[in-house]
């Protein structure tokens, strides 16, 4: 297979993200998320590098079950200090032109009509070179900083979603006709009045009159992202999504996962072809093998498996048991190990202290990890993508911007010289680089153009 393959970098607007202890290396740039400059620099820096956008993640709540509160995510940087995704954007535009942003925003807790003219500003700014991020969060923190008891049950979450996504397929599609906007100077009228449409919804969740506040945008709905893995979240990826951030263990295991969105996507009339997938890619490069194991090593000093333990949402502490202690042996005393982080690791003969170095352990847990020259880092990718039908990659960072240098500046020539990776830009919005030159809105077998006027 051939084609040229496509990479966002994954990114959030805090100190520790994903790889928890590296804000304490000495080449690493996270504390400076503050800084506008930081944010600046980065766009930057992928514009050079010809990455299709920046992907930036997002929580609302705390990591607070690990030890029984949110001391361990605080004190690790753990998501938190996190501030607004969104809100960076405008600047990283400002000193790019290709540069696309995928940002992260919850269905689930804020009403659509503001987020809808949020996503329409960004997208005019950017020309077209937004993208939003659908989430429904999980957290139990979130929901009680957003005035509820307890997290939203997860199938009413997707719920939301659907008539969330409904609200805002008719303010950004529907609402005002193409010509509405005039701009006649001579008769006094900007916009034509008798082309800006009420909307009128009236749903289970929401009631939104409408009309959109905003005039349509470049693309008028942003790129749509999503990262669902249940069954319902995958239903929902495979009616809504271009993009989907996928993870699995395995080419086997992607492959099989990419073909069933595919075929998912197919089953709501959508053309598959439409349906971009990009795993994350965790990718420590070095000119030689032995520089990319020094790297390595040098970054695993750092990790802190406490990190890793407090954001997967586990109330065990595998830390106040003994290392030899076998998981089987605790269950049989009646050690509470059924939740969601730690049930795969019942039954298959481990030890603590082997579950606690490999959480640690440098790629652990992604679905994507290679450390070695710019020629093995190529190879897996053009093998990844070419063997499960992957669109690219998101690539995770571990030193910001350490990782996007070292592979902009090594692994990107190698791919350019195979003829995977683009030379340069081509004009246009961030819909038409993943989707096909002239596709600037949402394709006609996608669900939101059936709210066009």
């Amino acid at each position: 297979m051939t084609g040229i393959i496509h990479f966002n970098l994954f990114e959030m607007n805090c100190v520790g993200h994903i790889q928890h202890g590296l804000w304490t290396h000495e080449n690493n740039n996270r504390h400076r998320y503050t800084d506008l400059e930081y944010w600046t620099e980065l766009a930057r820096l992928l514009e050079r590098g010809l990455f299709d956008a920046v992907f930036l993640a997002d929580v609302v709540g705390t990591y607070d079950r690990f030890r029984g509160g949110p001391e361990t995510a605080i004190r690790e940087a753990v998501q938190i200090p996190a501030n607004d995704p969104l809100l960076v954007v405008p600047a990283m535009a400002a000193v790019t032109r290709h540069l696309g942003f995928a940002v992260t925003f919850s269905t689930t807790y804020e009403p659509p009509f503001a987020h809808a003219r949020r996503m329409s500003t960004l997208d005019h700014l950017t020309k077209g070179r937004v993208a939003w991020n659908v989430v429904t969060s999980y957290l139990r923190s979130a929901a009680r900083n957003f005035g509820l008891d307890d997290e939203i049950e997860h199938d009413l979450r997707y719920e939301i979603a659907e008539e969330y996504l409904e609200v805002l397929y008719k303010l950004w599609e529907g609402s005002w006709e193409d010509d509405a906007v005039v701009r006649d100077r001579a008769r006094h009228v900007y916009t034509d009045p008798a082309k800006v449409h009420p909307i009128d919804h009236v749903g289970e969740h929401f009631r939104v009159a409408g009309p959109h506040l905003s005039e349509p945008s470049p693309q008028r709905t942003p790129v749509i992202y999503q990262a669902g893995n249940s069954e319902r979240g995958r239903d929902f990826a495979a009616r809504h999504a271009e993009a989907i951030f996928a993870g699995a263990s395995s080419i086997e295991a992607m492959r099989a996962q990419i073909a069933d969105i595919k075929r998912r996507a197919a089953g709501f009339g959508r053309d598959p072809e439409h349906v971009k997938v990009f795993p994350g890619a965790s990718v420590i490069v070095g000119r030689t093998q032995e520089e990319a194991d020094a790297k390595t090593a040098d970054l695993q000093r750092h990790i802190r498996p406490e990190g890793f333990l407090a954001q997967r949402g586990s109330g065990i502490d595998l830390a106040a048991y003994d290392p030899g202690d076998r998981v089987d042996d605790i269950v049989a005393r009646g050690g509470d190990f059924t939740e969601r982080a730690v049930r795969p690791l019942v039954g298959r003969g481990l030890r603590v202290g082997d579950i606690l170095e490999s959480i640690g352990r440098i790629g652990h847990g992604g679905p994507f990890f290679v450390a070695g020259t710019p020629t093995r880092v190529a190879d897996e990718i053009e093998r990844w993508a070419d063997e499960t039908g992957a669109a690219g990659f998101n690539l995770m960072q571990y030193l910001s911007p350490g990782t996007a240098e070292d592979f902009i500046e090594l692994v990107v020539p190698e791919l350019q010289r195979r003829g995977r990776y683009r030379e340069s830009y081509d004009d246009g919005t961030l819909r038409e680089r993943l989707l096909g030159r002239g596709i600037h809105r949402l394709p006609d077998t996608h669900p939101g153009a059936a709210f066009r006027r």
